[in-house]
């Protein structure tokens, strides 16, 4: 427990004095502590902390957004800016900028703060348990109420009063005085935040409470509500009102609350032995960026970045197991690769219904070699494995090869595009053949995209990166409870109020939980 300022204040060199040699060295121990991890996180930058590079302070950074070496030795100047330095304040005349306006009701205009009053439910009283300079123990007698706030829950139903209610809960803290003259006050938790989630607080001083901020997010991802619908929805069956703004910050916060099961989706990725992954277009404020899904027995996880490779790099460094994906070219780097047929199937069907008699009978020719050996495929998994395939349809994928070695310097644009993409994933796509009980489709995650394009349709994507990283942690931990057999709206209930409290954030629920 770290002191904050209303403690720090309070000591001085009276109270130094005053204090007996073993709590003035346990004071002195805690100020210590306090020091050198203020000190560690002041030489903190991104490249030695999870911290990004827009983080640095504008003094830090070069034109180009990084710094120098000069500027990063300590005390030390690079000799233009140590003339710059030299310049007397009134010597430099700043031009006025005008501080961007934030979307949303401004503060102070009509309409703005909360204007509907709650009759609470019941008061909770919170009390400091011990003095933060001496360490002992506070007896709440006497203790003063010094602040305080209003939090609305939803109550889950229960066998004797099932449904859903609200409850209002007027929150007090107090300040008690200790013998040894420190007066200290009950805290309100406050949890870290993901450095990358900018701008967003997670703390119990909330008017939303966990329960309320768990159904705000399933009616805006599980039943993908507008904000204005869900203000709706709250005020016309709730009797809730709720500004937009508080509804942004709720979401926002469920996000931070989960952020850290992060780590624990991506290790379970790795360990499973197939993996489906599959990306689709999402606008971020009017840029095109892509939303990607990687989808295994038990899990799920969601990105959103561009297309190239470097979000496969980062995601799969360290597995080992089966990648299913569709023909994109970014996944042909990876080594155990397979090919999703559906893909191949629809594409040769088209044109085996071309107009075209050229393009027509090599339609005909790789449809036909497919349907034989998907029907091989789902016989050797009905019998005894292993079974040769490959050896026993040799003859039948030789002549597809030359067939497609014929056609791919086609002027027929669908006829070369399909005998360019058979031969470049020609491994991945008959490695079923080796191994029949592998997938031969990726409908896993096909099927795990279609909730949220159809979301993309209803809000047109996200306006910033911080959106769009809501929305991916938010979709991620939603649909991996859902696989698990869990409620997500549960687990998301205990994560924001464990980790508005301070506390870390508990594991993922497993399957039969």
């Amino acid at each position: 427990m770290h002191l904050n300022d209303h403690s720090l204040r309070q000591i001085d060199d009276a109270y130094l004095r005053s204090l007996e040699p073993e709590a003035l060295c346990a004071l002195s121990l805690r100020l210590l502590a306090d020091l050198k991890e203020a000190r560690d996180r002041l030489h903190q930058g991104p490249e030695n902390s999870s911290r990004p590079p827009s983080s640095r302070v504008p003094w830090e950074r070069t034109s180009g957004g990084q710094v120098s070496d000069e500027d990063a030795e300590d005390g030390e100047l690079r000799p233009e800016l140590a003339e710059v330095a030299k310049v007397q304040p009134a010597e430099v005349q700043p031009a006025e900028v005008q501080p961007a306006r934030k979307a949303g009701k401004q503060p102070g205009a009509p309409g703005m703060g909360r204007t509907q009053v709650f009759q609470a439910h019941e008061e909770q009283a919170h009390y400091p348990a011990v003095c933060v300079g001496c360490g002992q123990t506070l007896d709440p007698a006497g203790a003063i109420a010094y602040t305080g706030f209003q939090s609305v829950d939803l109550h889950w139903g229960d066998p004797v009063a099932p449904g859903l209610t609200l409850r209002v809960v007027d929150h007090r803290y107090y300040e008690a005085s200790c013998a040894c003259g420190h007066h200290t006050r009950a805290r309100a938790g406050q949890g870290a935040v993901d450095p990358l989630l900018a701008g967003i607080t997670l703390g119990e001083w909330r008017l939303v409470g966990p329960g309320l901020a768990a159904l705000i997010v399933a009616l805006a991802f599980r039943f993908r509500l507008s904000r204005a619908r869900i203000q709706e929805f709250l005020a016309q069956w709730l009797g809730l009102k709720l500004s937009i703004g508080t509804l942004h910050q709720t979401i926002h916060e469920a996000s931070a609350a989960i952020a850290p099961a992060e780590a624990e989706l991506v290790q379970a990725l790795l360990d499973s032995a197939l993996l489906h992954a599959d990306e689709t277009p999402w606008p971020e404020h009017g840029e095109t960026f892509w939303l990607w899904v990687f989808r295994a027995l038990t899990v799920t996880l969601y990105y959103v970045a561009g297309r190239g490779k470097e979000l496969l790099d980062n995601v799969l460094e360290g597995f080992h197991g089966w990648l299913m994906s569709d023909g994109w070219g970014a996944y042909r780097h990876y080594p155990r690769r397979l090919r999703c047929w559906a893909h191949l199937i629809r594409k040769a069907r088209g044109l085996a219904q071309s107009s075209d008699q050229t393009a027509r009978a090599f339609g005909r020719r790789v449809l036909n070699t497919l349907e034989v050996l998907l029907a091989a495929v789902y016989a050797a998994r009905e019998g005894p494995l292993p079974v040769d395939l490959p050896g026993q349809h040799a003859a039948a994928l030789a002549t597809l090869r030359t067939a497609c070695e014929q056609h791919r310097g086609s002027d027929h644009g669908k006829t070369h595009a399909l005998a360019v993409e058979l031969l470049n994933d020609w491994e991945a796509i008959f490695q079923v053949l080796q191994h029949p009980a592998l997938p031969l489709t990726n409908n896993d995650a096909e099927r795990a995209l279609r909730h949220w394009v159809i979301l993309r349709k209803l809000s047109l994507g996200t306006r910033t990166e911080v959106g769009s990283r809501v929305m991916a942690l938010l979709a991620s931990v939603i649909d991996t409870c859902r696989q698990r057999g869990q409620s997500p709206w549960r687990y998301l209930e205990r994560a924001i109020a464990d980790r508005r409290a301070g506390q870390p954030l508990a594991p993922l629920p497993q399957q039969g939980e």
